[in-house]
């Protein structure tokens, strides 16, 4: 994330970090192309557009602790790293509420365009108040609705992508063919308005930009709740988890799998991405002795403030082992406490849970080859990824490319840099398509606005004159 401190809080302050450096672009072309150089597909950037909800009594606290504030606009640092990198793909969260569906689609076909078609889109709803509040709401909208708003919001993006332009409209003929006329540039044959009307967005189109690589970014989804997991099984293509087992990880994948049915895709449609972080010792005896160093040097209230302030609720002065037991009731982050509880006795979550879960849930420890056990392990329980999440940029990246990934290859668990063409598209990487395929909702909008076209509404010269 463009900021100090994303997920693991206070980790920013040991010596070594150098997060810190966030409003530098060299600190991030260096390691997005470090990344690159060791063969990792993709290079994710998260986004809050909001504080987090007030801790230890205001928001004076993220501001003392780094707790994503400030932050910057990935979509502007994505476009500045596509110039300085050839393969990785390039992907970011952006909230539907924090654009407009006509504007997002044209900066993402942009982008697209300039990366050779690397660009990655993580669909989220936002359960940050203040977010909503900056963007002219008076609240935080109600959970469900939130997914009502993100639907129409895809709906939209999908008909300028898919159905605006044709493939070939885009035609830039030079020839000068003194009896035909000159060449024509684009077919208004093949460029369509859209038309569409509905509950949030009125957008005539067409798109103003042409069919990027990939048309449509690659999509990814991070809900968790009933509603996020529809959300994922119509519309995600990788989904992102921070299950604390390898059998709660297991489960999601497999409902998430099991609903795309009614959505006409198919299981495999959708990829499974696990958040985790490693601390990575030559011996066990080590790696465990560098976990207590870290634990040492988290802030574990930035940790609460970071899981409860998407909750909604002020917990900052209570007791760490206080219990939680009525933040079911909130409009915030509903899937993501469900995954809080499933890791406590009895349901029974308590503030000291919000730090571990964050910290320590996600975290695996050990030598290099325990390291990579584990990861077979997750593999085989189904998760086709993982999220290196960091403690400190960029020593964590640093010891994973240096003694894990090595490993991993010779297990067969992970491609060689060499096995990547720097020609692909990132959905081509994934799937081995530039495209959707036609099992996905966006395919239903090509070839659907023909009635629309530039050239099915051009009015005859005759009736012009005639008036």
């Amino acid at each position: 994330m463009n900021t100090t401190s994303h997920i693991i809080g206070g980790a920013w302050r040991r010596e070594e970090a150098q997060q810190h450096r966030f409003n530098e672009l060299p600190h991030w072309i260096s390691l997005v192309g470090k990344l690159e150089d060791a063969g990792f597909d993709i290079a994710f950037f998260a986004d809050v557009v909001g504080l987090y909800g007030d801790h230890e009594g205001g928001w004076a606290s993220h501001l003392r602790r780094g707790l994503q504030v400030p932050s910057n606009d990935p979509l502007v640092l994505l476009s500045a790293l596509a110039a300085v990198t050839d393969r990785i793909g390039l992907a970011m969260t952006s909230s539907v509420i924090q654009a407009h569906p006509f504007t997002f689609a044209r900066q993402l076909s942009t982008l697209d365009h300039l990366s050779g078609g690397r660009v990655g889109w993580n669909v989220v709803t936002n359960a940050q108040e203040n977010a909503h509040k900056n963007f002219g709401a008076s609240g935080l909208a109600k959970h469900d609705d939130r997914y009502a708003w993100a639907e129409e919001y895809l709906d939209v993006c999908y008909k300028l992508w898919e159905g605006s332009w044709e493939d070939g409209a885009l035609l830039q003929d030079k020839t000068v063919d003194h009896e035909r006329g000159r060449g024509l540039h684009a077919d208004p044959a093949k460029v369509a308005k859209i038309c569409h009307r509905g509950e949030r967005y009125s957008v005539e189109g067409p798109h103003l930009s042409s069919p990027s690589p990939q048309r449509t970014p690659y999509l990814f989804q991070a809900g968790s709740s009933d509603r996020g997991r529809e959300l994922a099984a119509a519309h995600a293509e990788a989904t992102f988890s921070m299950a604390p087992r390898r059998e709660i990880a297991a489960a999601h994948a497999q409902d998430v799998r099991e609903r795309t049915a009614k959505f006409g895709r198919r299981p495999e449609d959708v990829k499974f991405i696990q958040g985790l972080s490693f601390v990575i010792g030559s011996t066990e005896a080590e790696a465990q002795q560098r976990a207590r160093d870290l634990d040492d040097a988290i802030d574990d209230h930035a940790l609460i403030a970071h899981t409860a302030g998407s909750l909604g609720v002020d917990v900052g002065h209570l007791p760490i082992d206080t219990p939680l037991d009525d933040l079911e009731h909130t409009e915030g982050a509903q899937g993501h406490l469900a995954e809080i509880k499933k890791i406590a006795p009895h349901g029974r979550v308590t503030l000291r849970d919000l730090a571990h879960f964050r910290a320590r849930s996600t975290r695996v420890v050990g030598t290099p080859e325990q390291v990579t056990e584990e990861l077979k392990q997750w593999q085989e329980a189904g998760i086709d990824g993982i999220n290196v999440m960091n403690s400190t940029i960029p020593g964590s990246y640093d010891e994973f490319i240096d003694h894990v990934l090595p490993l991993l290859r010779e297990r067969g668990l992970a491609r060689a840099p060499e096995q990547m063409r720097s020609t692909t598209s990132l959905r081509a990487q994934v799937t081995g398509s530039d495209r959707l395929p036609n099992s996905h909702p966006a395919a239903a909008y090509r070839g659907a606005f023909t009635h629309l076209t530039a050239a099915a509404t051009e009015i005859p010269k005759d009736e012009v004159l005639n008036g």
